[in-house]
């Protein structure tokens, strides 16, 4: 009795530049340095080519014999869809997504997106695949960065714009973890897009659901997981979840800069949590890494505020020279990001900008009338409001304004009215009031009786005088 069970069938698993033969019209248009080729029913076919950060998108000349009409797009579809079945031996061979108007094929190292009315308004097909694929040696990282990627308590945010090289310096980072650190790496895609080593696996949204996909991840116990495409809000809520877990979490996601990625975190996840989340922003441009960023937690009164007034504050600290350039805390009912240092001698401090904005702000809640601010000094700073309003803004035994005071970290504030304010700044259009016909009513007594000068806190002053 033979108990050898039988050999399993052998899986050509992905890798890079490797693809089943597409239809010759379609080959034809892959040339070296193309990264995507784009198709429209009706339209020239167009490529976008060249290397990363350099990308330049061309029409293709006479390409096969112009033909690209409608049927002949549906046919090539077809036979795309073909190959699937035909190479479904192939792990890198697979439907990606299936919906009425759009499918998402993968074809080794290619994406293919097909998309038809009604979703589209005419049948497009759309083939994007790796500009590059780099080692991490390749970059020439300093190695106090390196070794930083390599720790499993890390939360790293990869950014930049569209095109820069995200997705390759990932690429990169996971086969590092994989082959050097010897760690186990796993990826969240949707769509699937890294191209990796066979033994790292790449798990899809599960039941169309990256937050199912997550609690898998769990389970299966990960040293590190790859984040591609960080997008929606609840993207970045499943992003804190998994690295709360304790898992080491790399995410790729679109932004301009690296403090521009920081903020996009910021609100959906609570203010104390930020730098367990995430304490590492690189942010990559045409292929290189531009600035590498860390995130600080410490309690200290912000820059500009007084020493009694310390508070959980968050610093964003350049890596790996340690400059600090941004503070990020709890500002009255606002989360700040507040440049250290860097402002033009004219004008106003963070802090206090920051203070002008909130006291427009909370006046507006409470009594629904414009006001100005100017400052005085470091420390106070005057209000200047209707006459008929400012009972109502010092509150009974000047209640309301010790409560501004107190969220402002103790700014110390004046109200005068209108008629004590200076010309220059009577003359300064107020960013924060745009409605003209509220404008022309805001004194009257008919604006102080509206509901929406009512205070939604119910200060306890007096009220409005008739």
């Amino acid at each position: 009795m033979n108990n050898h069970s039988p050999k399993p069938e052998l899986i050509d698993m992905a890798k890079y530049g490797d693809h089943p033969d597409l239809p010759q019209r379609l080959e034809a248009l892959l040339m070296d340095d193309v990264h995507t080729v784009f198709i429209k029913a009706d339209c020239p076919p167009r490529v976008k080519r060249g290397s990363i950060g350099q990308l330049k998108l061309v029409e293709v000349e006479d390409a096969d014999d112009g033909k690209w009409d409608t049927l002949r797009m549906e046919s090539l579809q077809e036979e795309l869809v073909g190959l699937i079945d035909e190479h479904r031996h192939r792990s890198d061979c697979f439907l990606e997504i299936d919906r009425k108007g759009c499918q998402v094929l993968q074809l080794g190292d290619l994406r293919i997106s097909c998309a038809w009315p009604p979703f589209a308004d005419a049948r497009e097909i759309t083939i994007v695949r790796p500009v590059a694929k780099l080692s991490l040696d390749e970059y020439e990282l300093d190695q106090r960065l390196i070794d930083r990627l390599a720790d499993h308590h890390r939360g790293v945010f990869i950014c930049g714009r569209p095109g820069s090289g995200k997705t390759t310096l990932a690429q990169a980072i996971a086969e590092y973890l994989d082959t050097d650190v010897g760690a186990m790496v796993k990826t969240m895609e949707a769509p699937r897009d890294l191209q990796l080593a066979d033994r790292i696996t790449q798990y899809a949204p599960l039941e169309g659901d990256l937050e199912k996909t997550a609690e898998i991840i769990f389970l299966v116990r990960p040293d590190f997981v790859i984040f591609d495409e960080v997008r929606r809000a609840r993207d970045f809520e499943i992003f804190a979840d998994v690295r709360l877990a304790g898992v080491g979490l790399l995410g790729v996601t679109h932004a301009n800069s690296a403090l521009e990625a920081i903020q996009r975190l910021i609100g959906k996840v609570e203010l104390g949590l930020v730098s367990q989340v995430l304490d590492t922003i690189i942010h990559v441009e045409a292929g290189q890494i531009e600035q590498v960023m860390e995130l600080r937690m410490t309690v200290k009164p912000p820059t500009g505020m007084q020493e009694e007034l310390a508070r959980p504050v968050i610093e964003v600290v350049e890596f790996p020279s340690g400059k600090i350039t941004h503070e990020m805390f709890a500002f009255g009912s606002e989360i700040a990001v507040v440049p250290v240092e860097g402002r033009q001698a004219t004008a106003l401090s963070p802090m206090k900008t920051l203070a002008r904005d909130q006291l427009i702000h909370i006046i507006q809640q409470w009594v629904g009338v414009e006001c100005k601010v100017q400052f005085k000094g470091e420390s106070s700073a005057t209000i200047y409001a209707p006459q008929n309003m400012i009972s109502t803004l010092i509150g009974k035994g000047g209640e309301n304004v010790r409560q501004l005071q107190e969220e402002l970290g103790g700014l110390h504030l004046n109200i005068e009215s209108f008629d004590e304010m200076p010309d220059s700044l009577a003359n300064d259009s107020n960013p924060h009031w745009r409605d003209t016909s509220d404008k022309r009513s805001k004194g009257s007594r008919a604006w102080e009786q509206n509901p929406r000068g009512q205070n939604p806190r119910k200060p306890k002053g007096k009220k409005n005088r008739r």
